[in-house]
């Protein structure tokens, strides 16, 4: 009879940031970057706009949320479709000390009214086979294959 040791595992103490995003996708199949702002975490850095979940939150009503305050649009649950997710640890060095970062992507096609940004960073639409060419954090990039798959 075999016997199995369990592997010694690393502790890791850091938070656990839950977090939503989406990739608003246009007419043209262009998705939608968003830089993100001077004096933030990660300021000039690329990404799918969305943000953390809150505790009273599914991560659906959590990125209809951050959508609405992030670039003034107005979408609904029924037009979120889950794409794929991210998971990746930001270590101490980061500005922000240690978190761990687990990101759900959706995929939004229809939304109400016409993307801004309301908190001071740049937009910019990008076709799929472009995205690797803009900077973004870590843990966005491995979403950027799902995309360029679907598109």
């Amino acid at each position: 009879m075999a016997t199995y040791q369990s592997m010694p595992t690393t502790e890791v103490r850091s938070t656990m940031l839950l977090v939503s995003a989406a990739a608003l996708i246009d007419i043209d199949g262009r998705v939608l970057l968003a830089q993100r702002p001077i004096g933030t975490f990660m300021a000039g850095l690329w990404e799918f706009p969305g943000g953390k979940i809150e505790a009273d939150e599914t991560p659906e009503v959590a990125l209809i949320r951050e959508l609405h305050e992030e670039l003034g649009i107005n979408t609904s649950e029924s037009c979120l479709a889950p794409l794929s997710f991210a998971s990746h640890h930001y270590d101490a060095s980061n500005d922000g000390g240690a978190f761990h970062l687990l990101m759900m992507l959706f995929i939004c096609r229809r939304w109400k009214g016409r993307p801004r940004s309301m908190e001071g960073g740049a937009l910019k639409w990008v076709s799929s086979q472009h995205l690797r060419n803009y900077q973004m954090p870590a843990a966005d990039i491995p979403l950027i294959a799902a995309l360029q798959d679907l598109l």
